[in-house]
């Protein structure tokens, strides 16, 4: 099978390639509507909302004695004190320092680590794994759609929400263990055992858990049952696609691995129908050069986990550019009359329908940048776009120039340039200019956390 750099000299180049569109939307593989998408945004805020993580990521299995140094060698945040029964979210940089991706790291054993999250990260460790040298063994439990067995070998779910430790303690059949942030600890769940992980992301109770895939439908009928008088709702893929908007985590960055030459034995490694071979880019935000989609640590709000306590991969270069501008994480709230706008277009036969936003989740592609201007100038992209039954409004999260500031008036501009008449993907459609206003976060009364991770890893593989 040709290779990920064979297909980008092919079509011309790494622009070529995403532009092209070749994955479309990402569609989350769970029912989409449990009840109805907007009774199930509102319960991880009201009640308890239960989702199912066990389809949609991969999970890649490390094991052997070099498993830590490995990780250490590709993580820009400390691996102090990391051992069994604990998590971290693991940053992996190029050697430009760029965002590669990110996951959660799951340490079940001296030197075993389940790596769950966006495929990108997970093929980086792999591809180092098999190719450097490292006395570790790896394996992939591939998300549903893809696994050669029909099945995962665990499930994951998570449940969240004001109601969600009464749940927990009627299962575990009275009070829960405590459990450390990002720590992991064991509980029941009627007659079966789970392992539980903290990462307290939604300022609301809640854990996310797993075990054997064979006992899901058990605990997941289990839960229901325990749950059914606190409110427990199941979560389908159209509300669970506009998690990681409201909780803060920008989901569907580029991987920057199509242009380094430091990049070129990934690039050969790889094959040309993987994840970053079928990747689509879109959005109003056109450049010529595929780096400046690229984004880094500080564009994502990482740099308070990314700690120069050890070498790894790009530390060089993120030194370097300490003292740079940087770009940071923020929220738009859209202006309702534009909203209005928009839905308006698709019923007046005289002028040219705007993008449809589709409800809840109107990001469209599996990267999307849609450009922000304030004054007429370029201050930031926003990557998810979402409508909100929590806030009642339209939201957008990306990263913005770091001298605007909340309160701020800016203008997202919406939709493909021409109209995407190239594009089968996209219907034509004139680009429209949004009023949007820059919000510190969706919610006031909420506690961040490390401000990663959200309710859950709801991001499109």
């Amino acid at each position: 099978m040709a290779s990920l750099e064979d297909e980008i000299q092919r079509v011309g180049g790494p622009l070529q390639l995403l532009r092209s569109g070749r994955s479309g939307a990402y569609v989350f593989p769970v029912k989409p509507e449990f009840t109805n998408w907007r009774d199930e945004q509102e319960s991880w805020r009201t009640t308890a909302a239960l989702m199912d993580l066990s389809l949609h990521m991969p999970d890649l299995i490390v094991e052997g004695p070099d498993v830590f140094r490995l990780l250490e060698h590709l993580g820009a945040n400390s691996f102090r004190n990391f051992g069994p029964m604990k998590a971290k979210q693991l940053i992996a940089v190029g050697h430009d320092g760029n965002m590669v991706g990110d996951a959660i790291l799951f340490c079940l054993g001296e030197n075993l680590v389940r790596i769950v999250g966006r495929p990108p990260a997970l093929n980086w460790v792999q591809f180092h794994a098999e190719t450097g040298g490292w006395n570790v063994e790896v394996r992939k439990d591939e998300r549903l759609v893809m696994n050669p067995t029909g099945t995962r070998e665990l499930y994951r779910l998570q449940l969240q929400g004001p109601t969600a430790g009464e749940i927990f303690e009627k299962v575990n059949g009275g009070p829960m263990p405590e459990i450390k942030f990002f720590h992991m600890g064991r509980f029941k769940i009627g007659k079966y055992e789970a392992t539980a992980l903290n990462h307290r992301m939604s300022g609301f109770p809640g854990l996310e858990f797993f075990g054997p895939y064979s006992e899901l439908e058990g605990v997941r009928e289990t839960l229901l049952e325990a749950g059914a008088e606190f409110g427990i709702t199941q979560i389908g893929g159209r509300a669970y696609a506009s998690v990681a908007t409201e909780s803060g985590w920008i989901a569907n960055t580029l991987p920057a691995v199509y242009s380094q030459p430091e990049m070129k034995p990934f690039r050969e490694w790889q094959n040309a129908r993987s994840f970053e071979g079928t990747l689509a880019l879109a959005g109003s935000f056109v450049a010529e050069r595929i780096e400046d989609y690229y984004v880094t640590p500080w564009d994502l709000g990482y740099t308070h986990i990314a700690k120069f306590d050890h070498d790894f991969i790009g530390r060089a270069a993120l030194e370097a550019r300490q003292g740079d501008p940087h770009r940071r994480k923020a929220w738009v709230e859209w202006n309702k009359d534009d909203v209005a706008g928009i839905f308006a277009s698709m019923y007046d036969r005289g002028a040219a329908r705007s993008k449809y936003l589709e409800m809840p989740f109107a990001t469209y592609t599996a990267c999307q940048f849609d450009r922000l201007d304030k004054a007429g100038a370029h201050v930031g992209n926003m990557n998810l776009t979402i409508y909100s039954s929590n806030t009642r409004s339209w939201i957008s999260l990306g990263s913005i120039d770091e001298d605007v500031q909340a309160g701020d008036e800016v203008e997202l501009i919406w939709g493909e340039p021409a109209g995407s008449v190239d594009s089968p993907f996209y219907e034509r459609h004139a680009q429209t200019r949004v009023r949007a206003t820059v919000i510190p976060r969706p919610f006031s009364d909420t506690t961040e956390g490390s401000g990663n991770r959200g309710l859950t890893m709801s991001t499109a593989g």
